[in-house]
């Protein structure tokens, strides 16, 4: 992990860029791996771990009717966090990521290990859906930030 976020901090340095996450099954995981970067305070904004449904609701203004129909763990919810995320964020590039970490939480519609992961940048938003196979929370943990970190790199 540290590799890849260090190049990303270099890149979003040299390109003067900023990034901001919102984070739920990695709880600060992502964010962490960034700052953990010596000079990450330069394109480091903000991350919100927004662990619970209110705190989506009340911080990142997912509507109510949205975890409602579709639930915390879904396209639509990771596609509002991370649009709204951007509008209050003001980031050049704003990570969200719902998901079911386990070992426990799972159902067949929403097994352990189903993450997404979104990345806004200006115009541009991708929402990629994950099946982590692994059933340690930790390993799904790492592995979605992983995968949000493979996103910022490729959007650079």
């Amino acid at each position: 992990m540290n590799n890849l976020s260090l190049k990303i901090v270099r890149l979003l340095t040299k390109k003067r860029l900023t990034v901001s996450f919102a984070e739920s099954c990695t709880g600060g995981l992502l964010a962490s791996s960034i700052t953990s970067i010596g000079g990450s305070s330069k394109v480091f904004n903000m991350g919100l771990v927004t662990y619970s449904n209110n705190a989506k609701v009340k911080l990142l203004k997912v509507p109510k009717k949205t975890i409602t129909k579709y639930g915390a763990v879904s396209y639509e919810t990771c596609h509002s966090m991370v649009k709204n995320l951007s509008k209050i964020s003001r980031s050049h590039i704003s990570i969200s990521i719902t998901g079911v970490a386990g070992p426990n939480g799972g159902t067949k519609e929403k097994p352990v290990g189903l993450v997404y992961v979104g990345i806004k940048k200006g115009g541009k938003t991708i929402i990629k859906k994950n099946i982590f196979k692994s059933k340690k929370r930790i390993s799904i943990q790492k592995a979605t930030v992983n995968q949000a970190l493979k996103m910022i790199l490729n959007i650079l």
